[in-house]
Formats: structure tokens, C-alpha cells, sequence
């Protein structure tokens, strides 16, 4: 079990298969699926840096960070994007009972969209298994004691959290802390909206290649622009501290 996991920038990523992903997903814990920006902000925000190095499994949905891990190392490490996680969580059995899942979503039309979509695949929603957040905080501790309390009364086995990367994290870690039980708590961010057609849907093929990006920026070039802002910064920071913690600790 050892060598299925990397720490990086202080990070324990799983690098092994994506049928072993899905099996430690019943299991519980706080899940996190980086970008690089979202990595990028390891070293701007201690709250999001908390988050991240005390979550239980990141996945390596950047291709960047593998390709510099790879260039860094020479190491080459299993990549697992979280919209392909979620097509393998989505086209299991675990989750599809009434009450099993609860899907925290950015404004209202990506609710009722994204609880159609899996309605049509099969899965026992309703409306009470979902929560519109408010705008919470681009930094810093969060906290959201309404949702605390939603969950923790309804119990679902798995939280996906749909937000913008650094937020979702935040928030996950705050619940990982806070719930009175053990969920598992995944931070999806847009890959059921790519699924549902809120956003540019992402073909197998191109996920699988690490193509995804091409397809956003084709669908939306400001918007893919103003998510990757800074990224550059990604490969001096794998550079200097490697498997370490951004902190120096």
C-alpha cells in the first residue's frame, strides 16, 4: 500500500489504479482533486495548505504536476483525473440509493441541472440531497455551520463538493474535521458539469490524454485564462521543495 502513494509539496497523492481509487472511496475521508493553479496556492494560503496536506488521498488530476514530477524525478507517476474518478464513481453501484449522496453545488441552475443528469442515470436524488452554497471566502478558514448541520442530520455515505478549486478544499477539510461521522468527502469541482452540459463536455479520448484543458479553452478562452492565472509558478515551487511541504516544514 506504501508505493501506491507520493507526497508532493507536502500532498499524499495516490498514484496507483484507478480501480484501487474507487475502492478506497466507501472507506471515508476527504478526497482532493488539484489543478495546478490549486496547487500554486499551497504557497499563498495556509488554510488552503492545511487542507490539502491533511487531506487522506489527492488524486493527480494535473497533467502539469505529473509531467514536472516526472522531469524532476525522473519518476513516472500514474495520472487520474477527477472526471474520470467521477464517471467510474457514477457508473458503480455504491452510491445510487435514496439518501446515499449529497451534491453541494454553485448556484442554482447548476443544481437542477446536475441532479437531472443523475436522475437520468439512475440515481435517487431529490432536492433535499443537495445544498446551493453561498460565497464563501477566497481564502482563509471556512466554515458554513448551516451545511454542517444538513449533513450531519441526513448522514449521506459520500459528499461531492462542486465548487471552484481552493474553495472546495477548504470547506471539505472543515467538514473532514467537524461531521460526526465519516463521509467520503470528494471535491469534484466542474467535472459533473462537464458531464451534465454546463460546461464543454469532455470526451473519454481527451480526458484520458490530458486534453481536457484544450477542449475548455476552445469552449471558453477568458474563462479558461482567468482559472490558469500563475500556474507557471508551479514548476519553481516542485523544483525547490520536491516532496516537501511548501511551509519548510
Amino acid at each position: 500500500m506504501r508505493d501506491n502513494f507520493r507526497t508532493i509539496l507536502g500532498v499524499r497523492f495516490y498514484v496507483a489504479d484507478l480501480e484501487g481509487l474507487l475502492g478506497l472511496v466507501p472507506g471515508g475521508g476527504l478526497f482532493v482533486v488539484p489543478s495546478a493553479p490549486v496547487m500554486v496556492r499551497l504557497a499563498d494560503d495556509p488554510a488552503h495548505r492545511a487542507a490539502m496536506e491533511g487531506a487522506d488521498f489527492a488524486i493527480t488530476d494535473s497533467g502539469f504536476m505529473v509531467l514536472l514530477w516526472l522531469l524532476r524525478t525522473g519518476e513516472r507517476i500514474r495520472r487520474i483525473s477527477g472526471l474520470r474518478l467521477l464517471r467510474g464513481l457514477v457508473a458503480g453501484k455504491d452510491f445510487r440509493s435514496s439518501g446515499d449522496t449529497f451534491w453541494i453545488m454553485p448556484s442554482a441552475g447548476d443544481c437542477e441541472a446536475n441532479l437531472a443528469w443523475l436522475r437520468s442515470r439512475g440515481f435517487g436524488v431529490t432536492d433535499a440531497d443537495a445544498y446551493v452554497a453561498p460565497l464563501y471566502t477566497k481564502e482563509g478558514p471556512l466554515s458554513d455551520g448551516r451545511l454542517l448541520e444538513v449533513i450531519n442530520a441526513r448522514r449521506p455515505k459520500l459528499i461531492a463538493i462542486g465548487l471552484s478549486g481552493g474553495v472546495q478544499e477548504r470547506l471539505g477539510w472543515d467538514l473532514r474535521q467537524r461531521l460526526t461521522y465519516r463521509p467520503a468527502i470528494l471535491c469534484i469541482g466542474g467535472a459533473i458539469a462537464f458531464l451534465s452540459g454546463r460546461q464543454a463536455r469532455i470526451p473519454v479520448w481527451a480526458d484520458r490524454l490530458a486534453l481536457g484543458w484544450l477542449i475548455r479553452f476552445l469552449h471558453s478562452p477568458r474563462a479558461f485564462f482567468d482559472k490558469v492565472k500563475g500556474v507557471g509558478r508551479l514548476a519553481p515551487l516542485l523544483w525547490r521543495y520536491g516532496s516537501q511541504s511548501v511551509s519548510g516544514g
